[in-house]
């Protein structure tokens, strides 16, 4: 049996159905991608970062999001859901339903196999068109590794790898650290 041809869906489309869905969905160029359930390694390193950052956040102009806070590339041709995203100064949404942040200053992905590709090109490159946005992490499960982009002058963005559970990572964007072995707490590599 022949696949059928996906027919993209309009913003105002996909905006709708996200509203009434009880399930997460991104959407890129007209295309919607559905988010499927994620690993135990996942989940710890997510409520791993949810809960150093958010201890070192406390008190600050910040807010943390975790995995349910739409993030809107300016362009208006991707929606998406960070793992973590983090917005200092006043966050900005798209309209009063509060739901789908503009102006983030630090993004994290923890990457998984099935979207690691994914992660790292659309997403990325969508990522990359938001002003505000200073930091991204690329969050590996397989091993102990964070890549670490820090958007410098003229758009050019620093990579930097930390691979070590001794290593300590600064984030100059929201002036916190992350210890890895922190990041990592009960994480049972493959």
């Amino acid at each position: 049996m022949a696949s059928q041809p996906i027919t993209p869906i309009t913003l105002k489309e996909y905006i709708d159905i996200e509203r009434r869905s009880e399930y997460k969905s991104e959407y890129i160029e007209g295309e919607v991608v559905a988010m499927t359930g994620a690993s135990r390694s996942h989940n710890l390193i997510v409520a791993n970062l949810t809960r150093e950052l958010g201890q070192q956040l406390k008190g600050r102009p910040c807010e943390l999001y975790p995995s349910d806070m739409r993030v809107k590339a300016p362009s208006g041709l991707s929606y998406t859901y960070p793992d973590v995203v983090i917005a200092c100064g006043e966050p900005r949404f798209e309209d009063e339903h509060v739901d789908t942040l503009l102006n983030p200053t630090l993004i994290i992905e923890v990457l998984s196999q099935s979207t690691e590709s994914y992660d790292r090109g659309k997403k990325f490159a969508y990522y990359r068109t938001i002003e505000s946005l200073r930091e991204v992490l690329f969050i590996a499960q397989s091993e102990y590794k964070i890549e670490q982009y820090v958007k410098q002058a003229v758009g050019r963005w620093m990579l930097s790898e930390i691979g070590s559970l001794e290593a300590i990572i600064e984030l100059p964007s929201i002036k916190c650290v992350l210890a890895l072995n922190e990041v990592y707490d009960r994480v049972r590599l493959p």
